[in-house]
């Protein structure tokens, strides 16, 4: 039996009743798509994530990466070589391919949905399957040559990888070290050493291009020195991508890590042995800005990921709840001849699958309302309305660490605390995937920009430098959507109220950090609280989309419901929920903003 199972129709509501996809599709841009045809990609998707691709997730854990030393190269379980090989077979990487190549054009809305499914089922086969999205930038961005590179890179199924880490330059990427020289043909022969990177190697495709960021000669010190380089593990024929020499990029070590077992992550050697051959991307010096492209499609999977592995954890906590005997109803506890009952009648229980639901349900909300934005700025962009478009990547960009650094914190510590928990000792053994869910969920909190860099990305890039203006934008959709009442007005006045705690956070923090610039220690109070504002903005967001769905769950029942009553039932508790045991903390926490001192500053290391 497969551990996965997907919520299609939770997706299927967050798309069409909650975003109204449905108006997007069959417009110019997706002229070829209606909703029927993307119900039945996601069926399929479904069918495919729950059987194939499931069906190696244990053993990917288990049996791991093999290493061999002398040759640098990674070999993968058989098991997940099939999973894999059925993945790229059925075409689903066509949807990351340019269309110029052989893509297929859909929403981002739809892509991020089907993306939800296979990061669910087995989160190394959309890693791995990563070449198809890489080549999109070496598409947009390259040279005509590049441009070549980037249909080889999906004709040809090549990986690729994202090399920023080094040994002593993680988050501080600026303290690269990696240089770049210009050779006499044009090319550059790079030398360094890169950490963490993630697909460094896997004997699943003949090869692969790594985008690595480098120094170049004469390159100055910082972000702004970097370039980005195309550096490939062999190399080939322009014209028709066969495979030539090996180049000098090899994997010197694949970590011991803590889960996520089967994406092989490494350490990778650059022109020690022979020269690493790379291609400046566009010929321009843009490594950082370039890299961003990468980064950004990084920080959505990591958070949708992170959401997914919320979700099979919930489906998996409530089947078990519904079926494990265990006690009996807590009214007649002392009638110890009284029937057992499941424990889904125990309180504690009901109170933690609602906590599980809620946030799995809310943030895919989130995840697939971010997504929409990204449709946004597509459509904008295709009719020339720089306004809308402006606006829509404001939206986007503000969103982004708010769905990888909210969406991964609260998916790692609810799989632990509840998903987990749901099963007692259980949950604790192999014999439940619990327990890789929580080891799989815990790399998505660290790597693509930790949940403290979101934070700060969040506050200093997407409001102190934007003014606001995406950040006030939103909350004032929140406000006036909290100002609508009807039948949940006082779960959206309990809204408005949180709202108002966030700004008042907000303009605390933006307070201290211009006092920064007559008295530098008030910025620490900014760093200190950073992140709790991160963890705010994420519980407002959820709350807000799962009111939205409570008034839509409100209109269906009261036109009926059909066979969907429970299901809208179920919107409108776990909204309710929400509301009542997640919004007040946010009150909490603006007392706690609002009395920061720097006293834990001033503490000696020595006292820790």
């Amino acid at each position: 039996m497969s551990h996965y199972t997907a919520n299609l129709r939770d997706i299927e509501f967050c798309l069409f009743d909650l975003l109204g996809r449905d108006k997007v599709l069959g417009s110019s841009h997706y002229s070829d798509l209606d909703r029927d045809t993307a119900m039945g990609m996601l069926e399929e998707i479904k069918r495919i994530t729950e059987n194939d691709l499931a069906a190696s997730f244990v053993d990917g854990d288990r049996i791991g990466t093999v290493f061999d030393k002398a040759t640098g190269d990674v070999k993968l379980p058989e098991s997940f070589k099939k999973s894999y090989k059925a993945f790229v077979d059925q075409g689903w990487w066509s949807l990351d391919a340019p269309v110029e190549l052989g893509g297929t054009k859909i929403p981002p809305s739809l892509r991020w949905a089907i993306a939800e499914m296979v990061l669910g089922a087995n989160p190394a086969i959309h890693i791995y399957a990563s070449g198809y999205a890489f080549a999109q930038v070496a598409y947009t961005l390259g040279t005509e040559d590049q441009k070549k590179m980037a249909g080889h890179m999906v004709n040809r199924h090549w990986g690729a990888t994202m090399q920023l880490t080094e040994p002593d330059a993680g988050s501080d990427v600026g303290a690269g070290r990696t240089k770049a020289v210009q050779q006499p043909d044009g090319t550059w022969h790079i030398t360094g050493t890169k950490r963490f990177i993630t697909s460094g190697d896997a004997d699943i495709y003949e090869n692969i291009m790594h985008f690595t960021l480098a120094r170049r000669e004469g390159g100055g010190p910082g972000t702004k020195g970097l370039s980005l380089f195309l550096i490939p593990k062999f190399m080939f024929d322009l014209e028709t991508g066969d495979l030539g020499k090996r180049n000098g990029v090899y994997v010197t070590n694949v970590e011991h890590k803590m889960g996520l077992n089967v994406s092989a992550t490494c350490e990778m050697n650059l022109g020690e042995k022979e020269p690493a051959v790379g291609y400046l991307l566009g010929d321009v010096h843009e490594g950082i800005a370039q890299m961003f492209k990468v980064i950004e499609f990084a920080r959505m999977m990591v958070g949708t990921k992170a959401i997914s592995t919320l979700s099979a954890g919930y489906m998996q906590a409530l089947s078990y709840a519904k079926s494990r005997v265990q006690g009996g109803d807590m009214k007649v506890m002392n009638d110890k001849a009284s029937p057992r009952v499941t424990i889904i009648n125990h309180p504690d229980v009901r109170r933690s699958l609602m906590v599980q639901k809620s946030y799995a349900e809310g943030m895919r909300a989130l995840v697939l309302f971010t997504a929409a934005q990204q449709d946004e700025v597509e459509l904008a962009r295709a009719a020339g309305d720089e306004d809308r478009l402006k606006k829509a990547e404001a939206l986007n960009d503000l969103l982004l660490p708010v769905v990888k650094g909210f969406g991964s914190e609260r998916a790692w510590t609810l799989l632990g605390t509840e998903s987990l928990q749901t099963f007692g000792g259980s949950g604790f053994t192999q014999d439940w995937p619990l327990e890789q869910y929580v080891r799989d969920a815990k790399i998505d909190t660290l790597y693509e920009g930790t949940t403290a860099i979101q934070g700060l990305d969040f506050f200093f890039r997407k409001v102190v430098k934007d003014g606001g203006r995406a950040l006030g934008l939103l909350g004032k959709e929140i406000g006036a959507f909290a100002a609508t009442g009807g039948v949940h007005e006082a779960q959206k006045q309990a809204l408005l109220k949180a709202l108002g705690d966030l700004q008042g956070m907000v303009g605390v923090l933006v307070g201290h950090a211009m006092a920064s610039q007559e008295k530098s220690d008030e910025i620490y109070k900014v760093g200190l609280n950073t992140s709790r504002v991160l963890m705010a903005v994420g519980d407002i967001i959820t709350a807000w989309l799962l009111l939205r769905q409570a008034d839509i769950a409100s209109e269906k029942l009261a036109a009926g419901g059909g066979k969907d009553a429970a299901f809208y039932e179920g919107k409108i508790a776990s909204a309710h929920f929400f509301v009542a045991n997640y919004l007040p903390h946010i009150t909490a926490d603006r007392k706690i903003v609002e009395g920061t001192d720097n006293a834990i500053m001033e503490i000696s290391e020595n006292a820790f």
